[in-house]
Order: structure tokens, then C-alpha cells, then sequence
């Protein structure tokens, strides 16, 4: 059973539309008071009763307004257009308020989370409820749309009402969000990495057996039982026989996307990269697993379909960060996560010990695999990765008191080979390593794989 949460396709809960309401007094009420008070102790000191008749209004309004006040019961509920959207999409909150009772001044404020921002920037929306109980509940809209993927909470509504005098004050938040799922924007991909090998179910790849199908595989002399249509006339016309069509047949594939969680930096691209390559296999008619290979192992059993598209999608977004000291080897995985004949697309900065050394594991195992390799941002002084051609010299002069700019050169060329002798001790176990710097295309990157994987079929051939 996968550890991963389950399908996107489950419903979501409903939320309650009642919020609690606390009521406060407001300043405007306290400077009113303070100063009712402030002339009625002037006109007993001095003997004055003018400052008394000053100080009548604002009395009559402190008496009449708190006499008058009504403490609302108020109702709010938040309703989205659409719960899963895809990065910079719009999607417009609705607001449901109803009152018991008339609010001169209504200010409402949506609560979001981090990277999600409404559109015209204004947070807080201010109204009238005119009406009461017996009202329609006055719908308020605002548009959201968010700047990066995951799972995102709207809500809850904080509101604060005032009445007609703007004496007291009610302030109340809802005890609901709702959920709202953001998938990372897709990248076309034209041509993918293909497995090695094939399954038995129909797919879209040309199988290396021969079968029924559509690709050409070659010609062979017609026996009994073969049947007439598969004769290729034209050939038999040339060569005085009766030669038939072999072909391949169309099968699907096992694809597994591991990615590696050890470095948070990177764990954006590599998200977003996997979010490509699953939809990309997907239509391919081939079977997606995935494995989130971090501080904790979780993972996603190959299979097919919307469903379990919906699924992968769910547990990308889902994808967090984990510092553990706690480590299990890739072997004790289930056997049935990484199928026989399985191809697995790994992205890592392949920086971590531990990943790197599953990765071997992986391979060491007869599994086909294949690694894209996330470059880590380098600092500014050390951006500039260095080939062992254009390396920088130290002189021997300078080799006492280097200045720091050489030691960051020197360091720079020292991580630089350590990476290279990295990707030459998986290229010599077959395995192709290909770097995505930022900025690249991931479908160059999976075009220069496929052609390292070409390169080695024709030399073992």
C-alpha cells in the first residue's frame, strides 16, 4: 500500500458557516466618554454650566448608541470557484455573509496562506448589511491566484462590525478553511527518455518482439497459418515467392520518477520537473510510479490511468523537506515499487551521499536507470563552473598568501572535479548523467540522455 495521501478525486469536507463574535468598545467611544467626563468635572470646578450643555450632545449620543446597539450574529462562509488550479490561475472566492441584525460597517478579510495573494492586492473588503434575518446573504467576490505549487488553505474569514454609531465594535473568525490545490505548470516535452525493455500490456512504444502491430520489423518467407494480408505483394512480385510482414507490437512501459528531497533548494525544480515527466509518460500509455527519496522514503506504485494520475499529482504537491539522521537503504523498498523492467528517471543534485549510493544500488540490481542531474545555485563568486581547460593557474608565488579570489577559483575547480569523477563512475556503470543547469530546457536534457543511451546500445551491439 503506498504511504502517500490518497486520491485527489476524495470529496472535501463542508464547512460550517457559524463564526463566534466578540464585542469590544471602540476609541471613538472612549474620546467621548473622556470627554463627557472631562467637562462635567471642568463645570463643577469652575462653576461654569455652559461646559454641562457642551457636553449634553455627546452624552445623548453615548446613552442613545449603547442603548441602541445590537451585537450581530453573524454567518460567513467561504465558497471557491475551483479547488485544484494550476500556477498564476485565477480563482474567485465567494464570500456568503448573513446578519441578524443591520451593520453600518462591515470590514471583511480572507486569511491566505504564503504565496497566495489576491489579484488587486486589497485584503480586507468593507460593506453594508442594511438588512437582517430575513435578508438574502450578500455575496461578496474577490479573485486569488497563487505563485507557487502546493497545498494552500483559504480562510478563515476575519471580520470586525461596527454599528450605526460606530460605538461598539464586533470582531469574530471563522473556525474553517478550505483547501486549495495549486499544480506546478508543466513543461511540453516532445521526446522522452524510452525504457529499455517493455511490458505486456498495449501501449504506444514498439516492442523489441515481433507481433501483431504497426511498426515494421523485417520480412520472412510465408509458412502455412500465416494469414493473407500480412503477404507484401510487391515483394512477392520481385522474388517469385510469398514473403510476409513482421512487425512490431505496440506495448507500454514501466517509468518510476525518483526524485531527491536531501537538498531543499532544488526540491522546486525537481518537482516541476517530475510534474512534466509524469504527464508526458502518462500519455504515452505507460504505467507512472514514483519515489520521494529524502529524509523519509514514501512512494507511489506504478499504475495507469486518470485516477492514478491524479494521484502522483496529489503526492508532488505534498512534497516537503524532511532532516532526518534516520536511514534505510533503497532496498528495503518493496520489490513491487520498482517493477522488473522498469526504467528509472531519477532527478538529483547528486550531492547527498546517501542518494548517490542508492542510486548505484538501484543500478547494481539490473534496473534500468537514468539521472538528470539538478545543478545547485552556486554563489555569486563561485557561479562559474570551471572546465579542466580554462581552470585557473595558481602560480607558485601566490601559492603562500593566495588572495581570496584564487581560493574561490581553487574551490570552485575542486568541486567541479569531484562532480565530474562523480558522473564518470555512473557513465562506466551505464548509467547516463546529464546536467540541467537552470535555465535549460528539460526536453534538451532528456534529448542528450536518450542519445547517450543510443550511443551505448550500438557499442554493446
Amino acid at each position: 500500500m503506498s504511504s502517500l495521501p490518497p486520491s485527489a478525486l476524495s470529496p472535501l469536507p463542508a464547512i460550517p458557516p457559524a463564526s463566534p463574535t466578540v464585542g469590544a468598545v471602540s476609541v471613538k467611544l472612549r474620546l467621548y466618554a473622556a470627554l463627557v467626563g472631562g467637562l462635567l468635572f471642568l463645570a463643577l470646578a469652575t462653576g461654569r454650566p455652559e461646559l454641562v450643555a457642551v457636553a449634553a450632545p455627546f452624552a445623548v449620543v453615548v446613552v442613545l448608541g449603547l442603548a441602541l446597539v445590537d451585537p450581530p450574529a453573524l454567518r460567513a462562509r467561504v465558497q471557491l470557484s475551483r479547488e485544484r488550479v494550476l500556477e498564476g490561475e485565477p480563482v474567485e472566492v465567494e464570500i456568503h455573509v448573513e446578519s441578524s441584525a443591520p451593520i453600518a460597517r462591515l470590514e471583511l478579510a480572507v486569511r491566505l496562506s504564503d504565496h497566495l495573494e489576491p489579484i488587486d492586492g486589497q485584503r480586507v473588503r468593507v460593506l453594508t448589511l442594511p438588512r437582517g434575518a430575513d435578508a438574502a446573504p450578500t455575496v461578496v467576490r474577490l479573485a486569488v491566484a497563487a505563485s507557487r505549487w502546493g497545498g494552500h488553505r483559504v480562510g478563515p474569514i476575519a471580520y470586525r462590525a461596527s454599528d450605526a454609531a460606530g460605538l461598539c465594535v464586533f470582531e469574530g473568525v471563522g473556525d474553517q478553511d478550505h483547501p486549495l490545490r495549486v499544480y506546478p505548470q508543466r513543461e511540453t516535452l516532445a521526446a522522452l527518455v524510452a525504457p529499455a525493455d517493455t511490458q505486456a500490456l498495449a501501449g504506444n512504444r514498439p516492442a523489441r518482439v515481433r507481433g501483431d502491430g504497426i511498426e515494421f520489423a523485417d520480412l520472412r518467407p510465408f509458412v502455412p497459418g500465416d494469414r493473407v494480408r500480412e503477404v507484401n505483394w510487391r515483394v512477392a512480385a520481385r522474388r517469385g515467392g510469398l514473403w510476409v510482414n513482421e512487425r512490431h507490437p505496440e506495448r507500454n512501459s514501466d517509468v518510476v520518477v525518483l526524485f531527491d528531497t536531501f537538498a531543499e533548494a532544488l526540491v522546486d525544480r525537481a518537482v516541476r520537473a517530475a510534474a512534466a515527466l509524469v504527464a508526458a509518460y502518462a500519455a504515452e500509455r505507460d504505467r507512472i510510479g514514483l519515489v520521494d527519496f529524502g529524509g523519509s522514503l514514501r512512494w507511489v506504485e506504478p499504475g495507469a490511468g486518470l485516477g492514478h494520475l491524479y494521484r502522483i499529482t496529489e503526492a508532488l504537491i505534498d512534497t516537503q523537506f524532511f532532516v532526518s539522521y534516520a536511514w534505510r537503504r533503497i532496498g528495503t523498498v518493496p520489490a513491487r515499487t520498482i517493477p522488473p523492467k522498469a526504467l528509472v528517471l531519477a532527478l538529483s543534485p547528486l550531492e547527498d551521499e546517501r542518494a548517490v549510493a542508492a542510486l548505484a544500488d538501484l543500478r547494481g540490481r539490473g534496473i534500468d536507470v537514468a539521472v538528470i542531474e539538478i545543478s545547485p545555485d552556486r554563489a555569486p563568486d563561485q557561479s562559474r563552473h570551471h572546465t579542466p581547460d580554462d581552470a585557473p593557474e595558481i602560480s607558485p608565488d601566490d601559492s603562500v598568501r593566495p588572495r581570496a579570489d584564487q581560493l574561490d577559483r581553487l574551490g570552485d575547480r575542486i568541486w567541479w572535479l569531484q562532480r565530474e569523477l562523480r558522473r564518470a563512475q555512473f557513465r562506466r556503470l551505464g548509467v547516463p548523467v546529464v546536467e540541467w543547469p537552470e535555465g535549460r530546457p528539460l526536453a534538451a536534457v532528456l534529448e542528450e540522455a536518450s542519445a547517450f543511451r543510443r550511443r551505448a546500445r550500438r557499442r554493446a551491439g
